[in-house]
Parts: C-alpha cells; sequence; structure tokens
C-alpha cells in the first residue's frame, strides 16, 4: 500500500510538474527551440547529407548556432531553459535558421516579448457597446466575440441556437474551448472534432505567447491539459497556427448535419477580441440556417 500510494503521489507531482513548465515560457522556448530544430532535415538548410545515420534527429545544436550566427553555448544554454533573452535579432536569426513558418515565427517572437504589442491596450473581458451592438447587427449570420482566452463575450441569437443559450451558462462556463472540449452535449456536435481541437490548441497556443502572464488563461490551459486527453497531447506537440477563417461541419440536433465557413476579424480598438461570423457552406447548409432561425 505504502509503494502503491508513493508511486501514486510521484505520478501527481510529475504531472503538477508537467502542467506548469507548460506554461512557463522559459521551459517553452527551451522546448519549442528543441523541437523545432529536430525536426529539421540537413539537407533542408544546405548542409551535405551525413554519411552515416545520426543518432538525434535533425540538426544538431552546433549547425543551428552556425545558421544563426551565434555561438554554441548560446543554443544550448537556450534549450536548457535558463533564463536567457534573445535580442529582436538573434530570434529573428533563430526563425531564419530553424525555417520557422510566419505564424511560428511570431510565437516565437511572444515567447521572447520581442514582438511589439499592438495598439489597443490591456487584455480585455468585456464587449464595448459598439461591439455588442454589431455583433448584434450580424443577424441573421451566426455571429459571437471572444477574447483571446476563447470567452465568448458577446453573442446573437442565432449563434446560441447553433450551439448553447449562453445566457443560461454561469460567465466561467462562457468559454468555446471549454464547450468543444468539456461540455458533454457541444462536445459531440462536432463531425470532425480530433481537427477542431487540434487547430484551436494551434490558436490558444499562439494566443498564450502573447499573454503569458495572464493567471486566468494559463489557470484554463492547466485545466484543459488535467481533464482532457487530446488536448493534453496537442498542447505538448506544440503546433501554432493563426488564421483569419475556417471550416466546421456540425450534427445540430433540430437541424441535422451543417456545413460552416467562418470568419475572424479583429477590431482595431481591441486588439485580443476575436468577431467570429458563421455562414452556411453550401445551398443544404443555408437552408439549415435558414430552418434554424425558424426554430
Amino acid at each position: 500500500m505504502t509503494r502503491t500510494a508513493d508511486t501514486a503521489r510521484a505520478t501527481d507531482t510529475a504531472r503538477a510538474t508537467d502542467t506548469a513548465r507548460a506554461t512557463d515560457t522559459t521551459h517553452e522556448l527551451a522546448a519549442f527551440l528543441r523541437t523545432r530544430r529536430e525536426r529539421l532535415d540537413p539537407r533542408e538548410v544546405g548542409l551535405p547529407s551525413p554519411r552515416r545515420s545520426r543518432r538525434t534527429p535533425g540538426l544538431r545544436r552546433e549547425e543551428v548556432a552556425e545558421l544563426a550566427g551565434v555561438s554554441i553555448d548560446y543554443v544550448v544554454r537556450l534549450e536548457q531553459a535558463r533564463g536567457l533573452r534573445p535580442s529582436a535579432d538573434v530570434v529573428e536569426a533563430l526563425a531564419r535558421a530553424l525555417r520557422l513558418a510566419p505564424d511560428e515565427r511570431a510565437y516565437l517572437f511572444d515567447l521572447t516579448r520581442q514582438r511589439p504589442r499592438a495598439a489597443g491596450g490591456p487584455a480585455t473581458s468585456t464587449a464595448a457597446p459598439s461591439s455588442v451592438r454589431l455583433v448584434a447587427d450580424l443577424s441573421p449570420l451566426p455571429a459571437m466575440l471572444m477574447n483571446h482566452r476563447y470567452d465568448i463575450l458577446a453573442w446573437n441569437g442565432e449563434m446560441a441556437a447553433l450551439l448553447v443559450d449562453f445566457a443560461a451558462l454561469p460567465p466561467s462556463r462562457r468559454n468555446a474551448m471549454w464547450l468543444c472540449l468539456l461540455h458533454p452535449e457541444i462536445r459531440e456536435r462536432y463531425v470532425d472534432r480530433a481537427r477542431v481541437v487540434r487547430e484551436g490548441v494551434a490558436h490558444l497556443r499562439a494566443a498564450w505567447a502573447a499573454y503569458p502572464d495572464d493567471a486566468e488563461l494559463n489557470a484554463r490551459i492547466a485545466e484543459f491539459i488535467a481533464r482532457d486527453e487530446d488536448f493534453a497531447r496537442r498542447w505538448a506537440e506544440r503546433d501554432v497556427k493563426t488564421n483569419g477563417h475556417g471550416h466546421k461541419v456540425m450534427r445540430h440536433p433540430g437541424i441535422g448535419t451543417i456545413a460552416l465557413n467562418f470568419e475572424l476579424l479583429m477590431p482595431l480598438q481591441d486588439a485580443d477580441q476575436r468577431l467570429v461570423i458563421c455562414h452556411g457552406a453550401d445551398e443544404e447548409s443555408r437552408s439549415a440556417l435558414e430552418r434554424l432561425r425558424a426554430l
């Protein structure tokens, strides 16, 4: 019994450590640089093919250092999470050396606090009255306003009919990611839920890098890691993605299967907020939305 209890405590401690590191920028920077280095084939960066198989995948640290124009010791210290804060020039050099995609480059700049924050003040948790009116005026298209945490700040009747009566939920549950992951009914509505979760996690990771000191956001992420294995696995993969549009297919209990395209727009005055507008992806889905409004 003692050995079992000790094992359980050790497992809980390790899990808590992993969760804490998941929202620590120093350890995340180290892990992100390491995973991006390991995925690169030397031939992709103009290095000759090795004559013998390498013991580790991807590039060596010394190769990254040479490509970025920094010392090997500097790369080692970054990957060992020793608390370095690279300059903007070094971040740009690392991004080029590691062949980062645009979203990954922005993520690296956010992790190192080298990307200027967009104008508009600190992150907000409420919607401006003008934004609330805009969401309502977008009817009959389903629309809602979210902040960087995926908290739903405003919605119109069509969006509530499509997903859930947000007004009936506690404020802490008015969160698009929480609904997708943990709401017993909403989570089953997504036909391709695995893809939706993967893309949602990639978006949330990018948002976290921009607001790493947001205690509420860190608490959300810790909850998702602890309660949803799919989220925890996706978060550990460190995929980063931001885009302004997408596609989802849902099973609605009142209207059946519906394919939706959606657009994400950013208000200039609130750069951390996103306006989500949905419309039917085909004629059948547009007709389904009309039936939903009638309901």
